[in-house]
């Protein structure tokens, strides 16, 4: 799995990188919680869920927002966070021209993060939401949602309580035949500790249903 170094708006930013092994395979990315909060891309969630897609086949990226770990600049509130994840969407594309679709995988801010560049960019075709701060981040921009995709919450999140978020996230409106799905993981925690392999069972159900089997590992 090399490491990647490609340019974002406010300097160089670190990745790690799995490509595919097949043309026209589709991408996905994984964003790390808050940065303010010792979110980096090698939080334990957001490993598994760069694998998770690897494995399926997908070119898969997760990488540093700016101001973490080699990454360049400094920290912008979320906007110049969406700038990254955008650059990161456009290094991965750059990279197999061929892809047609892409997914957008988030951990807590990185959630907030990945709803917004869905909003963005019309390839993406699904998505992974997991601890979506929606009682402390506006996600009323979801109107509508274009994509279909997964929010997963413990049960036990006193973060983001489940019973303040779900609500939200229920308000959102969909297009036709986008279809938002939510799980919930049993006395899990914001950070699901010792609930990591649960929660990857749950993603990983979910993508079997909507992609079917794993495919060898890329």
């Amino acid at each position: 799995m090399p490491e990647v170094i490609f340019s974002g708006p406010a300097g160089r930013l670190e990745g790690r990188y799995q490509a595919p092994k097949k043309k026209g395979a589709p991408i996905a990315i994984v964003l790390h919680p808050h940065p303010q909060f010792g979110g980096t891309m090698n939080n334990q969630i957001v490993y598994n869920l760069f694998y998770t897609f690897a494995n399926r086949g997908f070119a898969a990226l997760r990488f540093n927002f700016r101001g973490v770990g080699r990454s360049q600049g400094a920290f912008d509130h979320g906007s110049g966070e969406l700038s990254d994840a955008a650059a990161a969407l456009d290094w991965v594309q750059s990279v197999n021209p061929e892809a047609k679709s892409c997914w957008i995988a988030g951990v807590s801010f990185g959630s907030w993060i990945g709803m917004q560049l869905l909003m963005r960019r019309p390839e993406i075709e699904g998505f992974i939401s997991i601890a979506a701060m929606a009682n402390r981040y506006d996600f009323t921009f979801l109107a509508p949602c274009p994509s279909s995709g997964l929010f997963v919450h413990g049960s036990e999140d006193r973060v983001a309580p489940a019973r303040e978020v779900i609500p939200v996230i229920e308000k959102v409106k969909t297009q036709k035949g986008v279809i938002i799905e939510h799980q919930m993981v049993e006395g899990a925690n914001h950070f699901f500790d010792g609930k990591v392999d649960e929660l990857t069972q749950t993603v990983d159900t979910y993508l079997d249903k909507r992609l079917g089997g794993k495919t060898e590992a890329a």
